[in-house]
This record gives structure tokens, sequence and C-alpha cells, in this order.
């Protein structure tokens, strides 16, 4: 099982360099295989969007928590760490040109020799993705063809360039470099609780990390991202499940995580430890802790 941490953006200063460096590097130092930066362009107050997380429908985070850029800021982390994986949970697909996008991560990718994952979703702001010039509506199908746009970017080496026509993007000749470290393309997880999260999973995703859900809604995900992998041809194992749980506990949950079939294990820390104003230090501690229960390498 690989353990993931979750960087505790609700501390308010996760775009302080002295506060994410010491994140990373204890995580590094204790031996956990990724960090995973949250994402909003844009908080839009007395949103009228319900958020899909909470019991209210509204995001407990205070409209103006600094939420810094999750590729800027795994960038910064890149070149301050050696061995660490570093992701992305979750990127709102919407908010993001995919040709701007896929140089972008591609770059990242390669200057980290390879430690990138992305996991993506449509969001659940209206006002922020139509701030940036989304089509909430139309979201998922955009979405759908910018995953395919992308990885074709990333596969192009053509002398001709890329010929792409889709509803959304069109290009010919198209050519964007660098390419993904070794010839690879970035691993593209999608993030959600919709069934149409899991289906989109199963048809084009290389992972699943299931958001919010528990018992039989998770079981029916499951199936749902199985059946929808046999539909369009692929193997289901090929779709590597994330699910999440807290540092604390997380031994035991790893154990609940392995019984679902997941490869990895997304910890978070308490509400105590990432609000605003914490200490930084408590949110490390629990990051000790967790790491001698599941008994991590340093």
């Amino acid at each position: 099982m690989k353990h993931s941490v979750v960087l505790p953006v609700g501390l308010g200063t996760l775009g302080e360099p002295d506060t994410a460096l010491r994140v990373v590097r204890h995580a590094e130092a204790l031996g956990f295989e990724s960090v995973m930066a949250v994402e909003h362009a844009v908080v839009i107050s007395d949103t009228d969007s319900r958020y899909p997380y909470a019991p209210d429908g509204r995001l407990a985070l205070p409209d103006t928590l600094p939420y810094p850029d999750p590729l800027e800021l795994l960038a910064f982390l890149a070149g301050a760490t050696e061995r660490i994986g570093l992701a992305t949970g979750v990127l709102v697909l919407p908010n993001h040109n995919p040709f701007v996008l896929a140089k972008r991560l591609a770059t990242l990718d390669r200057l980290s020799r390879g430690r990138l994952r992305v996991c993506a979703g449509l969001g659940w702001m209206r006002e922020e993705i139509e701030a940036c010039g989304g089509d909430f509506e139309r979201r998922g199908r955009a979405a759908d063809e910018a995953i395919r746009l992308m990885r074709d970017l990333w596969a192009s080496t053509a002398p001709e360039g890329l010929a792409f026509k889709g509803e959304f993007y069109e290009v010919t000749g198209a050519h964007t470099y660098p390419k993904p470290h070794e010839g690879r393309a970035v691993p593209l997880h999608i993030g959600g609780h919709s069934k149409a999260a899991a289906r989109r999973a199963g048809r084009l995703g290389d992972g699943f990390q299931p958001l919010g859900l528990a018992g039989d809604e998770l079981t029916a995900a499951l199936t749902l991202v199985r059946e929808s992998a046999h539909g369009a041809g692929r193997d289901p194992r090929d779709v590597e499940l994330t699910l999440g749980a807290a540092l604390n506990g997380a031994a035991e949950r790893t154990e609940w995580a392995a019984s679902l079939g997941a490869e990895r294990l997304v910890l978070g820390g308490s509400r105590e430890a990432t609000s605003q104003g914490a200490p930084v230090d408590m949110f490390l501690e629990e990051l000790t802790g967790a790491a001698a229960a599941l008994g991590l390498s340093r």
C-alpha cells in the first residue's frame, strides 16, 4: 500500500515557503509516497453552488483562505525534494485550457523526473468554473475531450504535428515540447463522487479517487468503474484505486483500503491540526505518528 499526504491548505500558510518546505521535507523523510495539493483558482462569496462533501452544502473553509496554485506549489516542492511523489487532488479540469495545461504538466513532470500524478475532477462551484471561462453544463464532455487531447499532445512526435478535431477543440500541425519524463504520459486519475466520475475513470482514467463515498455508495461506484472499463475494452486492473482516510488511525484504514483493492491511501490531518492559525508543528506530529503506526521506512 502506498501512503500519500494531503497538504494542509487549511492552515492558511501553505503558500508560504517555510511552511510548504517543512511539511513536504518531513513527509519525504518519514517515507510517505507522495503529497497532494488541492485547487481553487477563485472562491466566490455566497455561492449558490452546493458543496457535495458537507451535510449543509457549505465549504467549511473561509472565503479568504490562501489557496496556492497546485502546479506552482508542486514545482516549487519538486526542486526542494528528491523522491516524494507530487500529486494534485483535485485539479479542476474545466478551469484550464488543455493545450496550456498539457504543456505545464509535461514540464513539471520532466523537471521532477517523473514524479507527477494528476487527480482531476469537474469541480462543484459553478461560479468558479464560469469565472475561469468554463461551461458548467457541458464540462463533462469537454473534460473527456481534454483528456484525450492532452494525451495525444504528449504522444505526438510526428514531423507534421498533431491534427485533432473534436467538439470543443480543434488544431492542425500542433507541436508541444518538452514531453513528459522518459516519454511517458502523465498519469491522469479521476476524482469525484458522481456516477459520471466513476464511468469516466473506467473509460479514460489511469486511476479513480472516490470522494465522500462510503459503504454501499462506494461499492456501487467501484462496480461502475469496472463495468465502464470493460465496456471501453480496458482491463479494470489498469485503473488504480486511491482511497482517503485520516492520519490518525491510518494503520486500521490501510487494511480496509486493501480489502477494496486500493493501491494508495491518501491521508489528511485532523481539523485541529489543519485549521487556520494552528501551528504547523501539530500537523508534523500527526505525520510522525502515522508514519510510526504504518511502519514506514525513514
